[in-house]
């Protein structure tokens, strides 16, 4: 079993409401949009594990550091990881492209600041979007999200919703 937690567009914020809701997690997944350069990378990896992409507002520093997709395995969930992804029906043409070659089980993006969880029929997978947990953009509440796989399975799926 393994317990991750999800971040999106931190844009170099990663305050202590947000590591304390992490705190119990095994590793990070980050959607993109790390802002800070190296340093915030540093400072959440610091803290736990992190799987990270790049997200369009981050520098070159981060980029080198941070492919522009992640396909991975977790506790036999087969994971695709890109920040500008978008949802069911209305995947950015490079997200759509990377699920239907590779058919993960489990798809996560950022990008939008919205925080979404839709399993997409199409597909057969579950897409989670974690929102937003910086200051920047103009979204009403910082938001993360926290869950569990094990043998397959996701499960357990926490939010953390947070004034801005």
């Amino acid at each position: 079993m393994k317990y991750i937690g999800l971040i999106s567009d931190t844009h170099g914020l990663f305050s202590e409401a947000v590591r304390d809701f992490l705190a119990p997690v095994d590793e990070i997944w980050h959607c993109g949009d790390i802002g800070g350069g190296l340093d915030t990378m540093r400072e959440i990896s610091a803290f736990k594990p992190l799987v990270a992409v790049h997200g369009n507002a981050d520098n070159f520093e981060l980029r080198y550091d941070c492919p522009e997709y992640q396909w991975f395995t977790r506790e036999g969930v087969s994971v695709l990881m890109i920040h500008i992804g978008g949802y069911p029906g209305r995947y950015s043409p490079r997200a759509k492209s990377l699920i239907e070659q590779l058919r993960p089980k489990l798809f996560v993006c950022g990008h939008s600041h919205i925080l979404r969880v839709i399993y997409d029929n199409k597909y057969d997978m579950l897409v989670a979007n974690p929102g937003a947990c910086g200051q920047q953009g103009f979204h009403q509440l910082k938001t993360a999200l926290r869950f569990k796989l094990d043998e397959g399975r996701i499960y357990d799926m926490e939010v953390l919703k947070l004034p801005r």
